[in-house]
């Protein structure tokens, strides 16, 4: 797993020393992280995916030709094929590719008597061979790393995706590469203080909208499902969390871009029940009951099967709406400081909120 990090609160619990959420397995295999700044976070994962697309196509030209030569041996060419066959998938691709080289290094190692690794090895005359057969064998085994298939992920915040980085985020979805986005959605522009963003919906508190945000929240998601392509998903893992992880296998699984926008609880929320952060994952669970924030998932591959691509995951509100927006500071101090105003965007709100579980409700429906 390749994962490029936007600067900010999520290259904070992601690169922090001496804690991290990354790991690896005996073999020193997991996720290869790295941090780019808060505009271009986008173009610096677009960049490592064209790396990586580049050097693995180099690496497919390579195994071919291993496989078209005459005089190769029988098992060397049953497995270059079998890894040709399985390249596109995450779990065969590598096990298949465990026994490429197993079966590279077992064929060539007569080149070398010494138990050097052959790609290591030198003949006699000082001098490595050069024959097709070796020259292609030997640049597998340089390139064994890309044999198992990547998973391509960019990380950011709402303040990257729904503005300073919005451009870089649309082209790269909109190339229809094979690279999946991840945005925690804070409503602000949390890292730098709390300021409002094109995210923060009608009626909250934040910096630069003290009397609380007049204008609603950007519908991030619909724009992206107009592309048809673009595999799109709002989570919240606290409301569920089975649909949290199929979003994320669905998107890993799509052969094309994605992006799964998350419901992240955030301190400048100003979570009032007592304990505030630590009950992050229920105050997504009561955002989703009450409509404030909706679950779905718009996945291309069923329309190329007929089906409709668009799944609601949330039901209809059960919980209230307006006691939700109470239950937050950024909402409840507007009432105290312009009790009518704050009456008037509450309602406004609302009813942006009912209106696109609507839309959603009739897409689902199609």
């Amino acid at each position: 797993m390749y994962i490029a990090n936007a600067t900010g609160c999520s290259s904070i619990w992601g690169g922090s020393v001496p804690s991290t959420p990354y790991t690896v397995n005996r073999k020193g295999q997991g996720p290869a992280w790295e941090n780019s700044l808060f505009e271009d976070a986008a173009e610096f994962g677009f960049g490592m995916n064209l790396a990586v697309t580049q050097r693995r196509n180099k690496l497919v030209d390579t195994v071919e030709s291993l496989v078209a030569l005459d005089f190769t041996d029988e098992d060397v060419v049953a497995a270059a094929k079998a890894w040709l066959d399985a390249k596109d998938d995450p779990a065969a691709s590598r096990a298949a590719g465990d026994a490429l080289v197993a079966v590279i290094e077992d064929f060539f190692a007569h080149q070398d008597q010494t138990g050097t690794p052959f790609e290591e090895a030198w003949l006699a005359n000082g001098k490595k061979c050069m024959c097709p057969a070796c020259s292609a064998a030997r640049e597998i085994l340089a390139s064994k790393d890309l044999l198992t298939k990547k998973s391509m992920w960019i990380f950011g915040g709402d303040g990257f995706a729904y503005d300073i980085g919005y451009g870089g985020l649309d082209h790269v979805l909109a190339s229809r590469e094979n690279v999946n986005v991840l945005i925690f959605d804070t409503e602000v522009y949390s890292n730098t203080g709390g300021q409002s963003s094109k995210s923060t919906p009608t009626g909250a508190v934040a910096q630069f909208a003290a009397a609380g945000k007049a204008t609603k929240k950007k519908d991030m998601a619909s724009i992206f499902m107009q592309y048809g392509y673009v595999y799109v998903a709002q989570i919240a893992m606290g409301a569920n969390m089975a649909q949290t992880l199929k979003a994320f296998q669905e998107a890993e699984a799509y052969d094309g871009p994605s992006i799964i926008i998350a419901y992240a609880p955030c301190i400048n929320h100003g979570i009032k029940k007592k304990g505030g952060m630590a009950n992050a994952m229920l105050e997504m669970k009561e955002a989703v009951a009450a409509g404030y924030w909706h679950l779905f998932r718009y996945n291309p591959a069923l329309a190329e099967q007929g089906k409709n691509p668009f799944t609601l995951d949330s039901k209809a509100p059960t919980a209230s709406y307006q006691d939700f927006l109470k239950g937050e500071t950024r909402y409840a101090s507007l009432a105290l400081s312009f009790p009518e105003r704050a009456q008037e965007l509450y309602a406004r709100a609302q009813a942006e909120a009912e209106r696109k579980f609507e839309h959603f409700d009739q897409l689902s429906k199609m």
